[in-house]
């Protein structure tokens, strides 16, 4: 009986359930673009009816449960034109209703940049590199380091490992987390921050924190249409968060070794019902100390994003970031000795506790306005202000003994920057009978001005109680600490330290990409022209104007697949100061590249190799014969890097995601300018800083089902061999750094509201470093032999992060 009865209560159940399904219809459709590709993570619901899905990566969408009547079916995202029908559906019917965006990839780009938050490859790039196209399509190596991986990794800052997921990459000194300063294809790459180049002296833009990065993008070779004026070698482009008309926010809080505490809040609302008004607020603040004694790097940020859509065909945003750091003098990070590297304890310091810290306040303000015109055309204009502050000093010794003891010196580094930097471009689509022409045309400008005092110094030792390494005494120094004269403004200090740097430059540039055979090839034709003058160290300014061209090839083997060939020229005036007097020549330089790209399994993961040789001309080193305070330099006649890159990211498997790569890279001196001793530069002779052989991976595996659903596993290593120092010597040119290894590995655990990640790094405890030697730079009255330079990377140590989503 009570089989019977159970029978017949499922038979009743099931019956139920298929008559309630039956009073319910479904609508499911696809997004595409005009060209016909997917648009993902585009919002579809019923109009006023609170009821909605979201475009997958296909552009596919499907709404349940929705019930007998007729709807306003809308499609929207934040930056495009949202798309309205009328649709009616019956009781158990499935409706079927696609739509077709008028806007091109490019305005969908920040869109799908928000929806593809937790994948590791991005296939567009972001709208202020200006290409308006998927990379798979460009005539470049471009590689993307998504905002996934940067919470994988638990990186903080720029110069917290990041260049690991990017071939070839390699850190210069760096001065700990204060500059980034990275070396890529045999140069220092130039720094961007959405688009626009914001170097303003020879160390770099304050180093970005994480919490208001989105992703960012590493473009290799010439940039001659996204730069103004720039180095061969390539740039990177840090990308910020930008409102996507989500409300959500995460909040998170990190802690780990040397007494890391750090949280982070991101903000993400729609400030007006009808998602015109928006806001994301990113801030952070933290606390470090490190593995060597007396340092510190405290820093907080803030930073807010407003954007409106003025008109269907018009957004303007506003963005503000303030930087905020109280650290240890600059060059506390540095050891010194004539008995070669690492022949001091890891963590051995020559920073004197009691010196006053270096103070940093970074801002900087965005306005961005981008107006649709019509279906295929597109204007942007932007202008950004940046105002960095520094109050504080710079230690590096005066004198380095062959017995060990060393004089201690600390300088003032007072310091203003200010930037004043604007562009106005334009992309658009059109077509010449069978040929299509994706245009980018537009114009650069820019103003930017240094001062810095860093004329005043103070030895902490005296020459008769020196400080002794091997018996370190980090009492009251011998010779007192320093009291710095700030009673005049830091612009007249400044002019009497030579401390004046400054550049002004535009620049018109435009480029037509041809697509022929239903765009199977596209053959890309670009030329800039640029202007720029500029001066550093106080002297006279340098004034240039060149043109410079870009030819590119990229040719579809299939939807997947690309070859592409490209050559592309570069133009860098520069400025310095040379013992003969005379000015010194812009750089130029070429860099020639084929490259081939392939998606696999419909664009899951994608591998890039490239081949390349880029040529430069006239640059500028510094005097490796300096004595102490000079800061003279050499021409280095030509020099030539080439190379071999691969890259692979993506996910290789449901919940498997892998980045790895590796580059072979060749940089030698080919040509010595008139007048430079082959003492000191020859013919054949290592370009300073890079590594021959550069290898990274990083896998991370989640458990897909089951009890322990969300939990996963992560590892990596870092690779280097060949390791070149980091400048020109000819006494030891040929002398590399050791090799380089170091593993990193964690456990997480997440689900759609929390997420705990744990890492260790340098799993194996390493003595890790990179350095440079110098000859005749210390003023030592028994000086006898050059000096060994390096900065230790911190031994053994932990990170976990717990991060809630709202």
């Amino acid at each position: 009986m009570n089989k019977i009865f159970i029978s017949l209560s499922i038979l009743l159940s099931v019956f139920s359930y298929h008559s309630f399904a039956q009073q319910f219809a479904t609508i499911k459709g696809t997004v595409t673009t005009s060209n016909g590709k997917p648009a993902a993570f585009i919002s579809i619901g019923l109009k006023d009816k609170g009821l909605g899905n979201t475009t997958d990566d296909n552009g596919n969408f499907t709404i349940h449960r929705v019930k007998p009547g007729t709807y306003i079916i809308k499609a929207s995202a934040v930056g495009i034109n949202a798309s309205e029908k009328t649709v009616t559906v019956a009781a158990g019917e499935t409706k079927v209703i696609n739509f077709i965006l008028v806007e091109n990839d490019q305005a969908l780009e920040e869109v799908t940049i928000a929806g593809k938050n937790e994948k590791y490859k991005i296939s567009l790039p972001s709208a202020t590199l200006r290409l308006n196209e998927p990379l798979l399509e460009a005539p470049q190596n471009i590689q993307i380091v998504s905002s996934q991986i940067l919470k994988d990794q638990q990186i903080i800052s720029m110069s917290d490992g990041l260049i690991r997921n990017v071939s070839g990459a390699v850190r210069l000194e760096h001065w700990g987390d204060m500059y980034t300063n990275i070396q890529m294809r045999g140069s220092q790459i130039q720094a961007m921050r959405n688009g626009f180049n914001v170097v303003s002296s020879y160390w770099g833009p304050l180093t970005e924190d994480m919490s208001f990065v989105d992703h960012v993008e590493f473009v290799k070779g010439p940039a001659g249409f996204m730069l103004g004026n720039g180095d061969p070698s390539g740039m990177y482009n840090v990308v910020t968060k930008k409102p996507t008309g989500l409300n959500q926010g995460e909040v998170s809080f990190t802690a780990g070794s040397y007494d890391l505490y750090r949280t982070a809040i991101d903000l993400d609302h729609k400030l007006t019902a009808d998602g015109k008004f928006l806001l994301r607020l990113n801030a952070a603040a933290q606390t470090k100390a490190s593995f060597r004694a007396f340092e510190h790097n405290d820093r907080y940020s803030f930073a807010p994003v407003l954007s409106y859509q003025l008109t269907p065909s018009t957004k303007i945003s506003a963005e503000y970031v303030l930087q905020n750091a109280k650290m240890t003098e600059v060059g506390s990070y540095y050891i010194f000795s004539t008995n070669g590297y690492a022949s001091l304890p890891r963590e051995f310091t020559f920073t004197q506790p009691g010196v006053d810290p270096t103070r940093i306040n970074d801002h900087s303000l965005t306005l961005n306005v981008t107006q649709q015109l019509g279906e295929n055309w597109k204007l942007t204009g932007q202008a950004a202000y940046y105002k960095y502050l520094q109050t504080g000093s710079s230690s590096w010794p005066s004198a380095v003994y062959s017995n060990g003891t060393i004089i201690r010196n600390v300088g003032i580094w007072d310091a203003e920057s200010t930037m004043k930097l604007a562009q106005l471009f334009i992309n658009g689509t059109v077509k010449t009978g069978s040929i299509a022409h994706r245009i980018l045309a537009g114009f650069d400008g820019g103003k930017k001005n240094y001062i810095a005092d860093w004329g005043q110094s103070h030895d902490l030792d005296l020459a008769s109680a020196p400080f002794n390494v091997n018996s370190p005494n980090y009492g009251f120094p011998s010779n007192g600490y320093p009291n710095f004269d700030r009673t005049t403004s830091l612009e007249q200090r400044a002019i009497a330290a030579g401390g004046l740097m400054d550049q002004k430059y535009l620049s018109a540039y435009v480029q037509d990409e041809l697509g022929f055979f239903n765009n199977i090839v596209r053959l890309t034709l670009a030329g800039r022209y640029t202007y720029v003058s500029q001066s550093s160290w106080g002297g006279s300014p340098d004034k240039a104007k060149h043109v410079t061209p870009r030819v590119g090839l990229s040719v579809s083997i299939d939807k997947n697949t690309s070859l592409y060939a490209v050559y592309d020229e570069a133009f860098t005036p520069q400025s310095g100061l040379l013992r003969s007097g005379e000015t010194p020549k812009p750089i130029t330089g070429n860099n020639k590249e084929i490259g081939f790209k392939k998606d696999w399994f419909d664009g899951k993961w994608n591998t890039t190799l490239s081949v390349y040789r880029i040529m430069k001309q006239n640059e500028l080193t510094s005097d490796p014969s300096n004595k102490a305070g000079e800061v003279y330099s050499i021409v280095v006649g030509e020099k030539r890097a080439q190379g071999v890159e691969f890259d692979l990211r993506g996910e290789l498997a449901k919940g498997l995601n892998l980045i790895a790569n590796y580059a072979y890279t060749d940089g030698k001196v080919t040509k010595v300018a008139d007048g430079v001793s082959s003492d000191v530069l020859y013919v054949g002779q290592v370009v300073p800083g890079f590594a021959k052989h550069t290898a990274n991976a990083w896998l991370t595996y989640s458990i897909q089902d089951g009890t322990l659903k969300g939990a996963g596993i992560s590892g990596g290593f870092t690779y280097l061999a060949g390791r070149a120092v980091q400048n020109y010597s000819s006494v030891n040119a040929n002398e590399n750094l050791p090799n380089y290894f170091k593993l990193d590995g964690g456990l997480f655990w997440g689900n759609k509201k929390v997420k705990v990640t744990a890492n260790v790094f340098n799993v194996l405890d390493k003595y890790l470093y990179s350095g440079a030697y110098y000859t005749g730079y210390f003023n030592a009255p028994d000086y006898t032999q050059a000096v060994y330079s390096w900065q230790a990377e911190a031994p053994r140590n932990y990170r976990v992060s717990v991060a809630y989503k709202f």
